[in-house]
């Protein structure tokens, strides 16, 4: 044979097995085939080197790892890939393959049946997971065969199958399913042949059945055994008499046990292979749950009809042009309108001016998906003041033209907060008169002793500075600051509602005659002052006192909003109240009331403001030109009184007052001994001078002293005490030989009621007089057996006090 003839069988048999053959081998081979080659070889050397290079470069260019070992195992030859897929680190090839495919003694086991098959000269295929850290990373397909004409040496491809194992599960995984899916479909599956039998049966329609699907499809039941009453004179298959093609129809199929059951069948009847033989594809469908949700529908239905028209909140539904499409009864009373003029109404229009941007808004991004994390509270458009708490809900509702497709529509559940919010706000300014009260009880009571201290003494100054004199002018400035300061005082307990107050009957006309003129001076000459009494104006039973001051801060603040001049109205009138009415905070209850109205032209009040003009302290002048008591002053007159205080205002026309003060029925008031301190201040020179024995009791001693100092200057014996134990003692030494005690009320240890009623036990013809910086009626809550009380409200002047005192001292 010749060189190029050996060369020309074996170097194509060695490239379609992927080897690799050197120069060096190339030569062996062919001096292996034929000494006489020696020249061709020599003359073609460049031509052979160049396929020998080729050669190489299309083995190491294969994508597949592939290898030629020998017999032991050792490598002959390996390609880039091969070294790229397995790191030899100079260990044996086929150790590192065994490595490689030894995870498990099973993949083990089937790569050794690989290398006993080579060591046989057979060829060995094997497809083996990589498995690395307890997971497979990837599949390869080994085939391995001895290399022709070179014992000893194989030749081992090793294929990526790695997708194709991915498919086939991910194909196997799928048909387990779709058999399953056959197998547990929710509806009843079977297939007969044109004499009935079943030839497939899934498991939902046997266990409908009663029965296994081997005992369908392996017996000699039909489909008309399982049918109850099927049409007599219709192919064993059918349903029903017409063609072989769709049929649809409604059956009643009969369980083992004898139970029926309605079933909607739809199948369709197909030749088999053969061209003669015909089966079926059905589907059964049962109607039980279906029947039994209709009915349950339609009992839903009904309730669903009832709940929403009886639910005891309001409900809305509208379209996605926010339109009304329905209402229940609770949504009829809250906005009190009937249905007609509900239904088919824009939202909006339901809405107050005040709230409606804000809440479209809202059901424009409920509607377009967002959820409503809290409720909006809503003011609603209707014969009276509304507030709900509205919550929104997103639902499908169906297109009447195309009802294929599903629009949205809002559900919106309305709460009538109305009393809530009232009731809420009179909390709070229940709460806030509550702590204004502690805050004024607690002022009251320790101010007042200073300021009893202040005024007392600049009384006892002014007995030895007359007037004219240089001293004079400054003791009067601090008096009346002393007086102003006990003014403020008395307007926190006014606010407080825990002032002292002697009510009697009054006609309002009467007292708006006597107040004009001081009214008319205290707006000025370019306010004009107009007053219009109604007829027949019930009289009411107030404190004359603190009627003034009401209608004096009313008309005070009336000329302040004025300054550039106008008119003030004060209108009187009978007011009839048919139903509860929120006026301000405050519910207003039905019933009679006589209506003071004070109207100006003033500048009026903005909607910010008006919520907190009857707080103390609060005001819209000028530091230094008012105290922001006045109407909060005039508020808590009004409710002790038992009245009400509306306001209505408009920003650059003015401001309406109305007091409303119930009207004083006399048939049946019982009669109440009342016995109100006397103002003597005013009096034209009484003699405040007397004769006795006083007992003064007060732990202050600034009081104590100018009381002491006032007493004696009329005239009487006065003992002093700093605490209740104290007089006790005086007491129990003068052996009750005093005429008069006058006592503080609070006192540390033994106060004032606790020494009076010590008193009362050893001495009980002893009268007390007590002072205080609380108000009358908190001492009076103290003694429930109806003794007769005298009482002196702190700061008190000296005349206040001598007169006082006299007066008890005379009465018998």
């Amino acid at each position: 044979m010749t060189a190029l003839g050996t060369l020309a069988i074996i170097v194509p048999h060695l490239i379609s097995g992927g080897v690799e053959i050197g120069a060096s081998s190339l030569v062996a081979v062919l001096l292996f085939g034929a000494a006489g080659a020696t020249w061709h070889l020599f003359k073609r050397t460049r031509t052979e080197s160049r396929q020998e290079f080729l050669l190489r470069e299309a083995f190491h260019s294969v994508l597949t790892p592939q290898l030629i070992t020998d017999e032991k195992g050792n490598l002959a030859l390996a390609n880039r890939a091969f070294r790229g897929w397995i790191d030899l680190s100079n260990q044996n090839a086929e150790a590192a393959l065994i490595a490689r495919f030894s995870a498990t003694p099973l993949i083990a086991n089937e790569f050794a049946q690989v290398k006993a098959a080579l060591q046989k000269g057979h060829p060995g295929i094997a497809e083996l997971p990589v498995v690395r850290g307890g997971k497979v990373i990837e599949w390869r397909r080994i085939v391995s065969r001895p290399i022709e004409g070179f014992p000893h040496y194989y030749h081992w491809r090793f294929e990526d199958i790695s997708e194709r194992r991915r498919m086939e599960k991910a194909m196997h995984d799928e048909q387990a399913k779709l058999l399953d899916f056959m197998a547990q479909a929710p509806v009843g599956i079977y297939s007969v042949d044109q004499h009935g039998l079943f030839r497939f049966v899934n498991k939902t329609l046997a266990e409908w059945l009663q029965v296994t699907p081997e005992e369908l499809v392996k017996g000699d039941v039909r489909l008309h055994d399982v049918l109850r009453d099927p049409p007599k004179g219709i192919a064993a298959h059918a349903l029903a008499a017409g063609d072989q093609g769709q049929l649809r129809g409604e059956a009643v199929m009969r369980r083992r046990d004898g139970t029926v059951f309605p079933v909607a069948i739809t199948q369709t009847v197909v030749l088999g292979d053969d061209g003669k033989t015909l089966r079926t594809r059905s589907i059964v469908r049962d109607q039980s749950p279906e029947r039994e949700f209709q009915h349950a529908l339609s009992v839903s239905e009904h309730r669903f009809q009832r709940l929403f028209a009886e639910a005891p909140i309001g409900i809305l539904l509208i379209d996605n042009q926010y339109t009304v499409m329905e209402c229940n009864h609770a949504f009829h009373a809250i906005i009190r309108r009937p249905r007609g003029g509900i239904i088919g109404t824009g939202m909006a229009d339901l809405i107050a001016a005040n709230d409606r941007k804000d809440m479209m808004a809202k059901l424009a991004e409920v509607l377009n998906g967002e959820d409503q994390a809290k409720p909006m509270e809503v003011r609603m458009v209707s014969d009276r003041e509304i507030i709900t708490q509205v919550f929104v809900k997103r639902f499908g509702l169906a297109n009447k033209e195309n009802s294929g497709v599903e629009q949205s529509g809002l559900m919106l559940y309305f709460i009538d907060s109305t009393e809530q919010k009232h009731l809420q706000a009179q909390f709070a300014q229940s709460q806030k008169m509550q702590a204004i009260g502690q805050l004024a009880g607690g002022v009251a009571h320790d101010f007042n002793n200073l300021l009893t201290a202040m005024i007392g003494f600049c009384d006892l100054l002014m007995q030895r500075h007359k007037p004219g004199d240089q001293s004079f002018n400054d003791i009067m400035q601090i008096k009346q600051n002393g007086n102003r300061a006990a003014n403020l005082v008395r307007q926190l307990l006014a606010f407080s509602r825990q002032q002292t107050l002697q009510p009697k009957v009054l006609s309002l006309a009467d007292v708006l005659s006597e107040l004009a003129n001081l009214l008319r001076r205290l707006i000025g000459a370019q306010i004009r002052l107009e007053m219009v009494h109604g007829r027949d104006v019930g009289l009411v039973k107030v404190d004359q006192g603190q009627l003034e001051q009401v209608i004096i801060n009313l008309v005070v603040n009336a000329r302040d909003a004025m300054p550039n001049g106008g008119m003030i109205t004060i209108r009187t009138y009978n007011h009839y109240q048919e139903t509860n009415v929120l006026r301000g905070q405050d519910d207003m209850l039905p019933g009679s009331y006589v209506a003071i109205e004070v109207t100006d032209q003033g500048t009026g009040i903005s909607p910010e403001i008006m919520q907190r003009i009857f707080e103390p302290f609060f005001s819209t002048k000028e530091i230094g030109s008012g105290t922001g008591l006045g109407l909060s002053t005039v508020y808590g007159i009004v409710r002790q009184t038992g009245g009400f205080i509306g306001v209505d205002s408009t920003v650059g026309t003015g401001s309406t007052f109305i007091v409303y003060l119930p009207v004083y029925d006399n048939s049946g008031d019982p009669s109440v001994e009342v016995k109100p301190e006397e103002v003597r201040e005013d009096k034209p020179g009484p003699d405040l001078t007397g004769a006795g024995t006083i007992l003064l009791v007060e732990d202050e001693d600034a009081v104590r002293v100018f009381s002491g100092r006032a007493l004696r200057n009329k005239g009487y014996n006065v003992l002093e005490a700093r605490s209740g134990e104290e007089a006790v003692e005086i007491l129990d030494r003068e052996n009750g030989k005093v005429d008069l005690i006058v006592s503080d009320v609070v006192m540390p240890q033994m106060d004032g009621p606790t020494l009076y009623k010590h008193v009362r036990e050893k001495w009980p013809t002893i009268k007390v007089i007590f002072v205080s910086g609380y108000t009358e009626d908190r001492l009076r809550e103290q003694f429930t057996s109806g003794e007769t009380i005298y009482f002196l409200p702190k700061p008190f002047t000296l005349k206040q006090l001598a007169g006082k005192v006299k007066d008890v001292m005379e009465e018998e």
